[in-house]
C-alpha cells in the first residue's frame, strides 16, 4: 500500500512547479522527483492490516520503499488525508479510524456482525460471563430497528412487561434509529437503582408506550428447575452462559433425586448464547454419535459435531420453545427433535441460523463478526424461518396484551390503548369493567376500585404508579397459572411415560 503524505501539503502546492512519478513494477518502487524545495514524508505503521510503509530521503530524489501492495485500500487513505488536511477542525483520529471501521461492519448489512467500542465489549463480555447492570434484556437490531429478542427471566424487563418483538424506538427521549444493537446496549444499560425510560412499539398496536423501568443487578443464572407433579420435573434454560450446562447437570441430579421419571426443558424466550455450551446440552439427550449439528463456511465446507454422551437420558423428555427462541436454543431444539425424536411444543422459534466469533483489538475494543451457518442434523437452514414445533400452542390472547406506562393516570373519561390493554388485564384476572373499547367508564372505575381493594391499594379508582404496576404483576402470575404450551408439554409427557 502506497501512502505519500507531506506535512504542509498546501505550502508544497505553493513552491514546487514540478512532479514527476514512476512506479517501477518490478521492484515496487515509486520514484518521486522533485525541485525547489525539500519535501518530509512520513511513515504511517497500519496497525489494523500490518502494513507498513517507509519512506527514504535522498536530496532532491524521494525513493520509497512500500512493504506490501493493498490497492484496495487507496480510496479509503486518500479520504483520510483529504480531511485530515483539509477539515476545518482538528481531527480525532481514534474517532476516524473506530468509525472506518464500524461503516465497513454496517456496510455487511448484518444485524449479528458488530464492531464494538471498549465501553460496548465490557458490555458484550458482562453478559456472557458474569452478572452486569441494567434492565435484562436481549436485544438485536432488525429492518433498521432495536428489537427485543427475549427478557431476561425475572429482570426488570420482564417485570415492565417486556416482550419478544417490541420495537424499542427511544431511550430517555433519544432515538435508537440507525443505532446497532451494541451502541443501543451502552444507552440502555446503567448502575442498579437509575431510572431508564423506553419507548416501545408492540407489533399489532397503534402508538407507542413510554415504559420506565429500574435498572438492577442481572445474575446470569441460567437453570431453573422443579417438580409440578406426577413424576414430572419442568426446568428451564433461560440463555446458554460459560457454566450453563455445568448448572443443568446439576440440576438435574438434584431433581432425579426428588422422583423426576420425565422433564419438560423449556426454552422459550431464550435467546441463545455460546456454541460450545449448546453442543454439551444437546450431548446429554441426543445419543452418542448422532449429530447435534453441522457448521458450513464460506465455501461450502461443512463440518459435523455429533453428540460426546452414551445413550439417550433415562427420563422422557419433551421441549418448550416459542418465538423468544433463538440461536443456540434453537441449535438444542432441532438436535433433540432431529436426532432423538423428542417432540417439540409451543410456537415456531425465533429463525437465526448463523454462527458469530468475537475478536479483541489490542486496545480492548471487539469486533464480534459472522463465520458460517449452522445447519440442523438434517442439513435444514432455519435462518429467517424458525422451528416450526411437533404440536403448535399459543398462549391466552391476555399474554400478548400491551404494556402500560406507570407514570400515566388512566381514570374517568380517560381514552386510550392503555386503557383498553386494562380493561382486558382487569377481566383477565377477575375485575370485569364491562367493556374493552378503551373508554374509561363508571364499570371500568369500579373495576379498578374493586382490584385496588382487593390488592390492598388506596381504592381511588385511579390507575397508576403501584396500582398499574401490581395490576401487571398480577397478569404475570394468571399467565403462569395458565400456561396453556406447559399443560400441553406436560400431557405428551405423560404419555409417553405409559
Amino acid at each position: 500500500m502506497k501512502v505519500v503524505k507531506a506535512l504542509d501539503e498546501q505550502n508544497v502546492e505553493q513552491e514546487h512547479t514540478e512532479q514527476e512519478q514512476v512506479t517501477d513494477k518490478k521492484t515496487g518502487y515509486v520514484h518521486i522527483k522533485k525541485f525547489h524545495f525539500i519535501l518530509i514524508l512520513f511513515f504511517l505503521v497500519l496497525l489494523s492490516t500490518g502494513i507498513t510503509t517507509f519512506a527514504l530521503s535522498f536530496g532532491e530524489e524521494k525513493v520509497i520503499t512500500v512493504g506490501t501492495e493493498r490497492s484496495e485500500f487507496d480510496k479509503l487513505y486518500a479520504a483520510y488525508d483529504t480531511l485530515k488536511s483539509g477539515y476545518f477542525e482538528e481531527l480525532d483520529q481514534k474517532k476516524l479510524i473506530n468509525g472506518a471501521i464500524d461503516g465497513m461492519v454496517k456496510a455487511l448489512d448484518d444485524p449479528y456482525t458488530d464492531y464494538m467500542s471498549v465501553e460496548e465489549a465490557e458490555n458484550f463480555h458482562s453478559s456472557i460471563n458474569s452478572s452486569f447492570q441494567g434492565i435484562g434484556a436481549e436485544i438485536q437490531e432488525k429492518d433498521g430497528h432495536i428489537t427485543i429478542v427475549s427478557p431476561i427471566k425475572g429482570s426488570p424487563a420482564e417485570k415492565a412487561g417486556l416482550k419478544p418483538n417490541d420495537i424499542i424506538t427511544s431511550v430517555d427521549g433519544k432515538s435508537l434509529q440507525g443505532m446497532t444493537s451494541s451502541e443501543a446496549v451502552t444507552i440502555i444499560r446503567g448502575k442498579k437503582g437509575t431510572k431508564v425510560e423506553l419507548t416501545i412499539q408492540r407489533p399489532g398496536t397503534d402508538a407507542p408506550v413510554k415504559v420506565p423501568i429500574i435498572r438492577d443487578d442481572i445474575p446470569i443464572e441460567t437453570v431453573y428447575g422443579e417438580m409440578v407433579g406426577d413424576g414430572i420435573a419442568k426446568v428451564q434454560v433461560t440463555s446458554f452462559s460459560t457454566n450453563t450446562s455445568k448448572d443443568l447437570a446439576a440440576k438435574l441430579n438434584e431433581l432425579q433425586k426428588e422422583g423426576m421419571k420425565g422433564l419438560v426443558l423449556d426454552l422459550r424466550q431464550n435467546p441463545g448464547g455460546l456454541l460450545d455450551e449448546a453442543i454439551s446440552i444437546s450431548s446429554m439427550f441426543v445419543p452418542k454419535g448422532k449429530l447435534i449439528l453441522k457448521v458450513e463456511d464460506r465455501n461450502g465446507k461443512t463440518q459435523e459435531y455429533p453428540s460426546q454422551n452414551d445413550g439417550n437420558p433415562d427420563f422422557p423428555l419433551v421441549v418448550l420453545i416459542d418465538k423468544g427462541s433463538a440461536s443456540a436454543s434453537e441449535i438444542l431444539a432441532a438436535a433433540v427433535s432431529e436426532s432423538a425424536g423428542v417432540k417439540l411444543v409451543g410456537e415456531t422459534s425465533f429463525g437465526k441460523g448463523t454462527v458469530q466469533t468475537a475478536k479483541d483489538f489490542p486496545d480492548k475494543s471487539n469486533i464480534k463478526f459472522t463465520t458460517a451457518k449452522w445447519l440442523t442434523p438434517n442439513g435444514n437452514w432455519i435462518h429467517k424461518k424458525g422451528i416450526k414445533p411437533d404440536i403448535e400452542v399459543p398462549l391466552p390472547e391476555y399474554a400478548s396484551l400491551s404494556i402500560i406506562n406507570p407514570d400515566k393516570e388512566l381514570k374517568l373519561s380517560s381514552s386510550s390503548t392503555e386503557v383498553e390493554s386494562a380493561q382486558k388485564m382487569l377481566k383477565a384476572i377477575g375485575f370485569d369493567p364491562g367493556r374493552e373499547d378503551g373508554f374509561f367508564d363508571e364499570k371500568t372505575q369500579a373495576a379498578v376500585s374493586s382490584f385496588q381493594a382487593a390488592n390492598n391499594l388506596p381504592a381511588d379508582g385511579v390507575l397508576k404508579g403501584d396500582s398499574t404496576i401490581k395490576l401487571m404483576e398480577k397478569l404475570r402470575e394468571m399467565i403462569e397459572t395458565n400456561d396453556t404450551q406447559l399443560q400441553k408439554a406436560v400431557e405428551v409427557l405423560k404419555e409417553e411415560m405409559k
